[in-house]
């Protein structure tokens, strides 16, 4: 490997590109980014088959490849006109239109500085990651029908509502809340929902007994978990480095490394403080705790990943890990019943790291930065606006299921497996027969 010269390196690069080559290195970023986003289902399928038992790894597979084809429909049909529907200054819902229209064949607007088909595929795969997070929650006592039915509304409306109120210049935009690349708007509103839906659906049959014992059921597959939270982690850098949403100038390239940077050392320390705390606690390092202490780290990091130094991100991913080892066994406790630990990853953490934004952002508001303490309330604001909605909402759907179609499988049924119950589709046979 060459290095520069000390004369070389002292000459100071150009600051920006042309607008056609910036419009290209835009639209670059955009498609990569979206490229590794999406790659992210594949992490949240492997993840979810890794930890649900050998009987229902079939039907997670199939609910996370179909709630990603369902989340790209909704998002072009309606979805990103009610995310963009082109606020002035305000708004807690609009709707700029119906079906999303791309550019024609060679066209390109300058003006937007990026492919607007880019810039729709790179706010639709986010749009997914929203339903995968519900998917791992309410695993292995869903059926499939009524769980589409869901991520039909999910995408289509709740979540397009939510972040139309930041990214689409609405209310929470104009009070100055911030959220970078979607700790609350993504995380958080998918952790709500989880949480809504565990809550009306009930825990897993025979996960409780009567007195209060918690009976443990093993994933089927750690390796293949542990695969997926992998690929997840490698489809953050394309979630929070895209989320810059410009590559045209140096200082745009030069904030979306310093942004892969701080993600990757969150979510490194996440898992750190997830495994010396679990060998204290247990006396045993967990390695579920460790897959999830990473991912509870990267979202962490995900609401502000770019102000930070290095320090910062590693304390705030340390709290993520912290978070995650604690509030496990809390839900439990509860007798909330969260098949992958979705609920703490994304929405614990997901409200922990926006509101440690104001550490290191404050926002102007009608030229006049916010101090950190009325950062914090505006943060605070989000997340409460966020729950109220995604809550409410969410438990209207999920209770007009369970009590029209049904949501629950039989007994019978969640004791043999959805894979045969539902789907009729095994996924380990071999191993079945033996």
């Amino acid at each position: 490997m060459a290095f520069a010269s000390p004369a070389l390196a002292a000459v100071p690069a150009p600051g920006a590109v042309s607008d056609g080559t910036a419009y290209i290195l835009n639209t670059l970023l955009f498609m990569i980014g979206g490229f590794l986003v999406m790659w992210m289902a594949a992490g949240f399928a492997m993840l979810e088959a890794g930890l649900v038992r050998s009987k229902n790894t079939s039907t997670q597979c199939l609910k996370n490849i179909g709630l990603y084809s369902i989340a790209g429909l909704m998002f072009w049909v309606i979805g990103y006109n009610i995310a963009y529907p082109g606020f002035d200054g305000s708004g807690w819902f609009g709707m700029a239109g119906t079906i999303y229209p791309m550019q024609g064949v060679g066209e390109a607007d300058l003006d937007t500085g990026y492919s607007v088909a880019s810039d729709w595929f790179f706010q639709m795969v986010f749009c997914a990651t929203t339903a995968s997070i519900v998917s791992g929650t309410v695993a292995e006592r869903v059926k499939i029908v009524p769980f589409f039915i869901f991520v039909f509304l999910l995408t289509g409306f709740i979540y397009p509502v939510v972040v139309s109120w930041e990214w689409g210049a609405g209310s929470l935009d104009a009070m100055g809340f911030s959220d970078f690349a979607g700790s609350t708007l993504v995380h958080s509103t998918g952790g709500w929902a989880a949480l809504v839906g565990a809550i009306i659906i009930g825990a897993r049959a025979g996960r409780y007994g009567p007195d209060g014992k918690v009976n443990v059921f093993p994933g089927a597959n750690v390796p293949l978990a542990t695969l997926g939270t992998f690929i997840l982690w490698l489809g953050w850098f394309g979630f929070n480095g895209a989320s810059q949403l410009a590559m045209g100038t140096v200082g745009d390239v030069s904030d979306v490394s310093k942004i892969f940077v701080n993600t990757n050392m969150a979510a490194a320390d996440g898992v750190v403080t997830a495994i010396l705390l679990t060998l204290i606690r247990y006396k045993k390092a967990d390695v579920t705790m460790a897959l999830n202490g990473a991912l509870v780290s990267l979202v962490s990091i995900t609401a502000e990943p770019l102000a930070p130094s290095v320090g910062s991100s590693i304390l705030i991913g340390a709290v993520g890990g912290a978070i995650v080892v604690f509030t496990v066994p809390l839900l439990d406790k509860l007798k909330i019943d969260d098949v992958v630990g979705a609920i703490p990853v994304h929405l614990f953490a997901g409200i922990w790291g926006t509101l440690a934004v104001a550490f290191n952002t404050q926002s102007e508001v009608d030229g006049v930065t916010l101090s950190m303490g009325q950062q914090f309330g505006v943060q605070g604001i989000g997340i409460l606006a966020t729950a109220v909605f995604v809550s409410a909402a969410s438990a209207i759907v999920w209770l007009a299921l369970k009590y029209t179609i049904g949501v629950r499988p039989s007994e019978e049924d969640e004791m043999i497996g959805l894979d045969k119950a539902e789907i009729g589709v095994e996924a380990y046979p071999e191993f079945a027969r033996s």
